[in-house]
């Protein structure tokens, strides 16, 4: 059903009564609310009751944003109209925010979208479906607190998609997880069904999984560019080149987002704990029967841990990358924090101590 303006332009695209709240201070001040919709470099694409309008930051909030802290696609702005154009002011709370370390040598935080109500994490059935990849990515849609939902796109490229879509299943309990296919239909339906009128969805994955071909599909018209996937290694190339928010017919939002390269975590414990929160259960049971009560789980004799790495009872791949993603945030912590540094490098002295300490007291044992 094609939804129709019959209220405020801002309302339309996710303004409530919480914003209204949180914008009273502004308000005070003459400023006008506007939600960002599109980001490219330091341009702003705006959207306020009055319409669309060009933005820029004021030279006061250039100089003071902390990190992170300058506007992304889906920010509620305050601005100041100045004829056509509006300069912003201050950015809202962000009731989400999707965050990765920026790629390249500043490893900074970047947040690459906010306030989303949904984490539609996609993925291609084909030869680049990449399981850890995806945990990756629910941890991090986990830490933003955005609902996550995957969308396992090209279903009509796949012979036989049923053991691919189980083994996503098997890594992300309680999720949904959609296979859809913008050539036959597939999935379209219950992906409509999730995106009710004033929420926001944000697309994210890689590059040629279909994000800009779904958009397109779900908006009724050509939004983004397009690009073919390569057949011969099933890797596509960047079609979207920025963020932008679509108003979709139905009243929905969606995001879409350039492709990305690597998604590094930024502080990311809590959604790496929920993402792998079935694993862990798991590993904390099965290590009840390790010898050691300060097992870690790597070397030591009578590691319950690693007999069920053995015999299969424990998943090695799922364990191998969530220890990869704890090792990630551990260096990440270390780099920053020097306090946290010296901590880590003494808990693995200490652990190295207690091993030599097991070898020697077994060699006198077996002697």
């Amino acid at each position: 059903m094609t939804h129709k303006e019959t209220q405020p332009l801002l309302n339309s695209y996710g303004w409530n009564d919480k914003l209204r709240r949180d914008f009273q201070p502004y308000a005070a001040q003459g400023l006008v609310p506007a939600r960002v919709i599109v980001q490219q470099r330091n341009l702003y694409r705006l959207v306020t009751d009055a319409g669309e309008t060009e933005g820029r930051i004021s030279g006061l909030f250039r100089h003071e944003a902390a990190e992170g802290g300058y506007p992304v696609t889906g920010d509620w702005v305050a601005v100041e109209m100045k004829g056509d154009a509006a300069v912003i002011a201050h950015i809202l709370p962000r009731a989400t925010a999707f965050t990765r370390m920026a790629a390249g040598t500043a490893k900074d935080m970047q947040v690459v979208a906010a306030n989303v109500d949904m984490a539609l994490l996609s993925a291609s059935l084909n030869a680049d479906l990449n399981l850890r990849r995806l945990e990756r990515y629910l941890a991090t849609a986990y830490e933003s607190g955005a609902q996550p939902v995957i969308l396992l796109t090209k279903a009509d490229a796949c012979d036989d998609p049923e053991p691919l879509i189980e083994s996503v299943q098997a890594i992300a309990l309680g999720v949904p997880v959609l296979a859809v296919s913008v050539r036959t239909g597939q999935g379209l339906d219950e992906l409509s069904a999730l995106l009710a009128p004033g929420r926001t969805a944000v697309l994210l994955g890689s590059s040629g999984v279909g994000k800009s071909t779904l958009v397109n599909v779900l908006a009724g018209v050509e939004k983004m560019a397009t690009k073919d996937i390569r057949e011969h290694d099933a890797h596509g190339r960047h079609t979207t080149t920025h963020r932008e928010l679509i108003l979709l017919p139905s009243g929905a939002l969606i995001l879409d987002t350039p492709g990305m390269r690597e998604l590094a975590l930024w502080d990311s414990e809590a959604g790496v704990a929920a993402a792998f929160a079935e694993t862990t259960a798991q590993v904390e049971e099965i290590a009840r029967g390790c010898r050691f009560r300060d097992c870690a789980h790597d070397k030591e004799p009578g590691c319950a841990v690693q007999a069920a790495l053995a015999d299969g009872t424990l998943d090695a791949e799922r364990w191998h990358g969530f220890q990869k993603l704890q090792r990630e945030l551990a260096h990440g912590v270390r780099k920053d924090d020097p306090l946290a540094a010296a901590a880590d490098r003494k808990r693995w002295a200490a652990l190295n101590k207690a091993g030599r300490q097991r070898t020697r007291d077994k060699r006198q044992n077996d002697d």
